[in-house]
C-alpha cells in the first residue's frame, strides 16, 4: 500500500511542479530575450550580457527553490521528514540528484524520494533548455534588429 501512496503524492506534485516551471519559464522568456539582444556581441564579450543571464540563472534557481519547498512541505504534512530544515535539505539533494547528506524520508515514504528525483531531471532539463533558448533567441534577435 505505501508504493501507491508514493505515487498518488508523487505524480500530482511533478505535474504541477511542470506546468509551474514550464509557465514561469515562458513568462520569462520573451523579456528576456529581449533585455539579452540589447548586449549580444557575436564578437565580444559584454558584461551587461554576462549580468543579465546571471540574472536569469538566478530566477531560474529561486524557481527551482520553491519546486524543492513544495516538496518539502509535503514530506513535513505527510510526516515523512522530522523538521522543515532536514525536508529542505533532503528536497534540494532528491531534486539535483545529489542525494549525500544522511538525511532519509521515513520508511513508507522513500520511494518519494525518487520520485522527486524524476521530477528534478525533468525540471532541470527545461531549465536548460530555457538558458539555450535565451542565448539563442538573444542571437536571432540581435541579428533582426541588425
Amino acid at each position: 500500500m505505501h508504493w501507491l501512496d508514493n505515487w498518488l503524492w508523487g505524480l500530482p506534485l511533478i505535474v504541477v511542479t511542470v506546468l509551474g516551471h514550464t509557465f514561469a519559464l515562458f513568462a520569462m522568456r520573451n523579456r528576456m530575450v529581449t533585455v539579452l539582444a540589447r548586449y549580444y556581441d557575436d564578437n565580444n564579450v559584454r558584461i551587461l550580457f554576462v549580468l543579465a543571464m546571471g540574472f536569469a540563472v538566478l530566477l531560474v534557481t529561486a524557481l527551482l527553490a520553491v519546486e524543492a519547498a513544495l516538496w518539502g512541505a509535503v514530506y513535513i504534512a505527510l510526516g515523512a521528514a522530522s523538521d522543515p530544515a532536514h525536508a529542505m535539505l533532503f528536497s534540494l539533494e532528491a531534486l539535483t540528484t545529489f542525494g549525500h547528506a544522511d538525511v532519509y524520508l521515513a520508511a513508507q515514504w522513500q520511494f518519494l524520494g525518487a520520485l522527486e528525483a524524476l521530477n528534478g531531471v525533468i525540471l532541470i532539463g527545461l531549465s536548460t533548455a530555457f538558458i539555450y533558448s535565451l542565448l539563442r533567441g538573444a542571437e536571432l534577435r540581435q541579428k533582426e534588429l541588425r
